[in-house]
């Protein structure tokens, strides 16, 4: 069995973390086969959404305590394997957002540490009830500061320092209330809901969707003045194009597009 499986459903992709014995620790082996799938994916034209789920009893617990404890006894004090291992970790989370296609994030049990980071990496997150959130590493005097970085983007600030200083899970619904996640559902309807989300998502013109993602984040960091020049020449660019012509055209005379991209 693959540590990291993927199968795919017509446009859309799924990716499983697939080591439930290890709870789908982000191990130094699971970040590379992660890595390596969003190098593919990034290049995958067929493919318009991606679902990230996990194996077993839960989504993720975060990095893999005893191999960084190898690591630390490896490499003298550990800082170069350190360093090293969440400059890896980092990619991994900065790749999810680069990628042309959203990717969702189908998430239970729970998502702790790194793995939080990873819900909060992903474009949008289904949750299924009684799924737990934390960053919690400051219980074993770890405080999550790399995990800290894709929360903060999520949540506001005080929620977001109250879970990494106290090392408090939220639930499923506390989550969704915070922007953690987008929707809570029952276990046994969360993959056929995150499946439905990603098909709408799938169904869209993917060039526009692809620059949309990309604009969504690029924006995000400037001042407003900046946003809304940057994302008005975006919107030129989008424009121009012979499917969005073609979608509007097809929008104003009552009939389906036909797309080419």
């Amino acid at each position: 069995m693959a540590l990291l499986e993927r199968h795919d459903t017509g446009h859309v992709a799924h990716l499983q973390l697939n080591a439930p014995e290890r709870l789908n620790a982000l191990s130094d082996e699971m970040l590379a086969a992660l890595m390596a799938q969003i190098d593919a994916l990034s290049q995958d034209r067929a493919i318009r959404a991606v679902v990230l789920s996990g194996a077993g009893k839960v989504f993720c617990a975060g990095h893999d305590l005893k191999q960084m404890q190898a690591g630390r006894q490896a490499d003298d004090d550990g800082r170069a394997y350190f360093a090293d291992l969440f400059a890896r970790c980092s990619a991994v989370m900065t790749g999810l957002q680069r990628l042309p296609q959203p990717v969702i994030a189908q998430v239970h049990g729970i998502a702790t540490a790194a793995g939080c980071q990873l819900v909060a990496s992903c474009d949008m997150a289904v949750a299924a009830k009684g799924t737990r959130f934390g960053v919690n590493g400051v219980n074993i005097g770890l405080f999550c500061s790399t995990p800290m970085v894709a929360l903060t983007r999520n949540i506001p600030a005080k929620h977001a320092f109250e879970m990494l200083s106290t090392g408090r899970f939220a639930d499923a619904e506390e989550a969704r209330q915070m922007g953690l996640v987008n929707r809570v559902v029952p276990h046994d309807q969360l993959g056929e809901v995150t499946l439905d989300l990603a098909r709408t998502v799938a169904d869209k013109l993917g060039a526009a969707v692809k620059i949309g993602k990309s604009a969504f984040y690029a924006q995000a960091g400037l001042a407003v003045d900046e946003a809304y020049a940057y994302a008005g020449a975006v919107m030129v660019e989008n424009m121009l194009w012979r499917d969005t012509d073609e979608g509007i055209s097809a929008f104003l005379e009552k009939r389906d597009p036909d797309w080419r991209q």
